[in-house]
């Protein structure tokens, strides 16, 4: 692994912002975007976008798109001791929510702040085990001794609350640890990509960058679309492993390549797409694995926006997402930046229309 590649990675995966809050992540990928293209533009919602124009007439406009956002939380009430209560932003496990630090986000500045949980000694003679855990039990604790002193230093409802994670590599050095590499992976690869073909002429117009509040409901992406209105839209985003038992019927395993996802319950891969990535992965001896998916990404929002758009996912798969804690592996995130490169290469106006006679 490069050095300049984990720094990279580290820097976005250790940024916080979740959805509704992605102003910190956006700053940093304008700041890493604009060098390399002709033009940065932002969208209503708060997307951000760079466009490197084609010089060729008719050039297909193709979109590449991560979203900026993880999963957090909002303080929706303040109670008299000073804790909080929260509502999650993004799919959260309630059982993993429980004794892990975050940082409150307020007007006033960032507090480091702790999620509730029962110690064992105040368990003892009870069934620790009985009911139901729910996101609206645990309480979250910044240290305030009353809503009156949360509230002198600018505590709010609706101010986040986001996980607090230092991102290292492991043992191996293959594997890294660190909190929302769904989808700090796609700012990262978006990032990289766009660098590595800077001096490049493109056979297509490429409006690449990330959207806002995908974990909230792919909701940043539909106006993205409308307002730039790619031919073809690809969603670079991270997906749940399920490798632990070593089941080679499940999906996602570290180590086996990007993801080509081929079904979610948002979207299924048209033909025509699908064959052009298997070409392209297969020609340029891309390792790939397919995917079958139980959540969906913002390319099952791109398709159906304007008149629809073909749209498909070069994704990444990593364990525990949606904690604090994710483990990734970094040859897939090679796979998937090397497969992204081809892809945005090869796309010319005769290769798109290729795409669209197949579906």
């Amino acid at each position: 692994m490069e050095k300049d590649t984990f720094d990279l990675i580290k820097k976005m995966t250790e940024l916080q912002g979740t959805s509704g809050f992605e102003h910190r992540v956006r700053e940093e990928m304008r700041k890493q975007i604009t060098p390399y293209v002709d033009e940065v533009r932002q969208d209503g919602l708060g997307g951000i976008f760079g466009i490197k124009k084609s010089n060729i007439e008719q050039a297909p406009r193709v979109m590449v798109a991560a979203h900026m956002d993880e999963v957090g939380f909002m303080i929706a009430n303040i109670t008299e001791q000073g804790l909080f209560r929260v509502v999650p932003l993004g799919g959260w496990n309630p059982y993993v929510v429980s004794a892990q630090r975050f940082t409150l986000q307020t007007a006033k500045g960032d507090y480091p702040c702790v999620s509730s949980s029962v110690p064992p000694h105040l368990l003892r003679g009870k069934d620790g085990n009985s009911g139901k855990l729910e996101i609206a039990d645990v309480l979250f604790d910044a240290g305030f001794e009353s809503k009156e002193e949360a509230m002198s230093f600018g505590v709010r409802p609706g101010d986040a609350i986001v996980p607090d994670v230092e991102t290292v590599k492991m043992a191996n050095g293959k594997r890294i640890l660190s909190k929302a590499w769904d989808n700090r992976y796609g700012t990262t690869v978006v990032i990289e990509m766009l660098k590595e073909l800077a001096n490049e002429s493109l056979p297509n117009t490429l409006i690449a960058g990330a959207n806002v509040q995908e974990e909230v409901g792919l909701r940043g992406t539909k106006g993205a679309v409308h307002q730039f209105k790619p031919d073809l839209f690809f969603a670079v985003d991270c997906s749940a492993a399920d490798d632990l038992t070593g089941d080679k019927s499940s999906f996602g395993h570290l180590g086996e390549g990007f993801l080509l996802r081929i079904q979610d319950p948002g979207m299924i891969t048209l033909k025509g797409m699908r064959e052009f990535l298997l070409d392209t992965a297969e020609t340029n001896d891309i390792p790939y694995q397919y995917f079958v998916s139980k959540g969906g990404t913002d390319a099952g929002a791109a398709q159906v926006i304007n008149n629809g758009v073909p749209s498909a996912v070069i994704g990444v798969c990593a364990r525990y997402i949606h904690t604090h804690q994710t483990v990734f592996h970094i040859d897939d995130y090679a796979a998937a930046k090397e497969m992204l490169k081809q892809v945005v290469q090869t796309l010319d106006r005769s290769t798109l229309e290729t795409i669209l006679k197949n579906n």
